[in-house]
């Protein structure tokens, strides 16, 4: 007679690989001595994310930002919101970057010669940097 108990054979759990662009976010975020946890809060709340979508569309496209174009893109982002802007078009470096401002999340993102015929809707303003 066999045993009527169900028997799974475990399984390693092994952690989920980041994009470089997530490795900054980690990087940015690090505790450091003093630093209260509203302050790494604020911190990490200033800064924008890449939706799954964009990501890959960056990939895909083979478009990459240096950490000078990403805090480029922090500030504007900031600035924007001050103004009450909404949905947006970032135009930084022959990209096409479409953020929710109010998320401070980048959507989507195309290259010039991909951007050059498409239309954007729903956006309440733009910026060229």
């Amino acid at each position: 007679m066999s045993d009527p108990k169900i028997f799974f054979p475990s399984q390693p759990i092994l952690p989920v690989e980041n994009s470089s662009l997530n490795h900054r976010r980690a990087a940015d975020t690090a505790i450091t001595k003093g630093a209260t946890f509203a302050d790494i809060l604020q911190q990490s709340s200033q800064k924008v994310m890449f939706s799954n979508h964009a990501l890959q569309r960056l990939r895909d496209r083979n478009l990459t930002f240096s950490e000078q174009d990403l805090a480029k893109l922090d500030d504007t982002v900031a600035r924007m919101a001050e103004k009450g802007a909404r949905e947006s078009v970032i135009y930084m470096n022959d990209t096409a970057l479409v953020v929710s401002v109010t998320n401070r999340t980048v959507i989507t993102a195309m290259d010039g010669s991909s951007a050059k015929e498409n239309i954007f809707t729903n956006i309440d303003s733009a910026a060229i940097l």
